[in-house]
């Protein structure tokens, strides 16, 4: 059973515990959202999760209920014992680590071995660096989805040429096929943000080089979306000799938002 309004209102009344806005608390209280994500994310019964941010364990339900093993990462020490108190009982068992996604041994927490998938309810202000650090760090995931702001999502989806394409965009297309599966009002959650959200769905596909390219490509990246306005030729004069964006078969005249991951990895190579 998932988490309604009037049982995530009662725990954090019963607990003392008021949503913090430093860690961009916003906890899902529709179980038929919970449901539609849990189900966004591919998993089924024997898959391993990993969950980031599961809170007072809505999502977290939704998933167990898929019959998924769930691993829930929880910064928040407050919610750790009732997120525990939550998911007791759940078969499979789920597990509840307290850690910062940003720093715990992603890696080890799902090493290799049977299928992983990724399910996350984000705080805005760094879903993007969570994801890319997932992306990175925890090969075993296969794909998955993750709740966000929804201008993040559209950042992170873009294509080349769009207005919201930019570093995001790139660098996630290193590792993943992502794309926009749906937005989710405000409403469905407490307390209610003052923006919409939406969640990405994404499935990984090997990528176009080792991460030795991969340095040198972020580099560009970051180089050329830095002064984005500008045409390539000095946006990146700093960084690429003269004649390397010809050899790529690229015009000095384009700019950043222009350039797809190919573009770039070619860029790179010359």
């Amino acid at each position: 059973m998932t988490l309604g309004a009037g049982r995530i209102r009662a725990l954090l009344d019963e607990h003392g515990i008021t949503p913090s806005r430093a860690l961009g608390q916003n906890f899902l209280i529709d179980p038929n959202t919970a449901r539609r994500i849990a189900a966004a994310s591919g998993a089924a019964e024997g898959d391993r999760v990993l969950e980031i941010g599961p809170g007072l364990g809505s999502l977290t339900l939704a998933l167990a209920e898929l019959g998924a093993s769930v691993t829930a990462v929880e910064l928040d020490r407050h919610l750790v014992p009732v997120l525990q108190d939550v998911v007791a009982g759940t078969d499979p068992p789920v597990r509840v680590v307290h850690a910062d996604a940003l720093e715990v041994d992603l890696d080890a927490l799902v090493p290799s071995g049977g299928r992983c998938r990724l399910a996350a309810n984000l705080p805005y202000n760094v879903g993007t660096t969570i994801l890319l650090r997932v992306l990175e760090d925890a090969p075993a995931v296969s794909g998955g989805v993750v709740l966000v702001q929804r201008e993040v999502a559209d950042r992170i989806a873009a294509r080349a040429g769009g207005d919201a394409y930019g570093i995001p965009s790139v660098k996630a297309a290193w590792w993943v096929d992502a794309k926009v599966g749906g937005k989710v009002p405000a409403s469905v959650f407490h307390p209610r943000p003052r923006v919409d959200s939406a969640f990405i769905t994404f499935e990984r596909h090997e990528p176009p080089g080792d991460d030795e390219l991969r340095t040198r490509v972020f580099r560009l990246v970051d180089a050329g979306f830095g002064q984005r306005r500008k045409m390539l030729r000095r946006s990146l004069a700093d960084h690429v000799e003269p004649g390397a964006l010809e050899r790529a078969g690229i015009a000095p005249t384009r700019r950043a938002e222009e350039l797809t991951l190919d573009d770039w990895v070619r860029l790179a190579r010359a």
